[in-house]
């Protein structure tokens, strides 16, 4: 074989290792945090750690695996849609290790975390308001909007 053949074949190699490393480049990356929510009305009445008041319809998230959770905020998504720091309605932060969870309600307690500010509660939230929901751990951040519904 000639040199320039040679030369070819050696780029054209080359070339496919780099075409399948771009393409399966998410096999190395973390997986992202995945969030759902549900309100559920028929628990407005047993919730333990709802205290001083209704906070309107029982919302509990559901996160795709267990996360220490580092902080939890929700804000109104159009504050953050227009400010980077929008002022949350709901805020807890932890200085330590915070324990693995999967799932919570809003408003409630999660074990090994406090309000941002001492003695803050969450505040209700209304119908026919979309909020965002961010979530930090150690090593990523995700978001998720939510809403209870249409105002009646």
């Amino acid at each position: 074989m000639s040199k320039p053949k040679i030369i070819f074949i050696h780029l054209l190699l080359l070339g496919l290792g780099a075409l399948s490393v771009y393409l399966n480049k998410d096999w190395f990356a973390k997986d992202a945090i995945q969030i759902s929510y549900r309100v559920s009305p028929w628990l407005a009445n047993r919730r333990p750690g709802a205290r001083g008041g209704p906070l309107g319809e029982p919302v509990v998230f559901t996160l795709g695996g267990y996360y220490r959770l580092t902080s939890v905020n929700v804000v109104l998504a159009a504050d953050i849609a227009t400010n980077k720091y929008a002022h949350p309605i709901w805020s807890l932060v932890t200085e330590s290790n915070s324990i693995p969870t999967t799932s919570f309600a809003y408003g409630d307690s999660i074990r090994g975390m406090h309000p941002a500010v001492k003695g803050a509660r969450a505040d209700p939230l209304e119908p026919g308001i979309t909020y965002c929901l961010l979530l930090a751990t150690k090593e990523q951040t995700a978001q998720h909007d939510f809403s209870l519904g249409p105002k009646n």
